[in-house]
């Protein structure tokens, strides 16, 4: 895995380790990362996002005290068996992306009644 998959907004106010954590979270329990695949290290992610070290290592802190990553010495860090029950998403998560959608209709010119429809769109499939 690499960090081009994960995006930050700087611009957001949710806070970018916490952007990190649950888009990885997100990967992790819809199988997209897979129980032992390796993560870039910290410093790695960190030079890939443009993001100082400490805001990687706090989210890696958060995901492991999930129980969602195991970092070893030497094996670096790896997908972790999901926990029981991790396969639902949780509030927050969704609505990280329900921001990041909402940002990134409202960028194309779409006004709050649009960005709506849309959302009801999607779920009627």
């Amino acid at each position: 895995m690499s960090g081009a998959g994960l995006r930050v907004d700087t611009t957001s106010p949710v806070p970018p380790y916490e952007q990190i954590r649950s888009q990885l979270s997100a990967l992790i329990s819809t199988g997209r990362l897979a129980e032992g695949e390796r993560l870039p290290t910290v410093r790695q992610l960190a030079a890939d996002l443009g993001l100082a070290t400490g805001t990687v290592a706090r989210a890696y802190r958060e995901l492991e005290a999930a129980s969602l990553i195991r970092t070893r010495r030497g094996a670096g860090t790896r997908v972790a068996p999901l926990p029981a029950g991790a396969h639902r998403p949780d509030q927050a998560e969704l609505v990280a992306l329900a921001r990041r959608f909402a940002a990134e209709a409202r960028a194309l010119g779409a006004d709050d009644t649009e960005v709506e429809a849309a959302v009801r769109a999607a779920l009627r499939g």
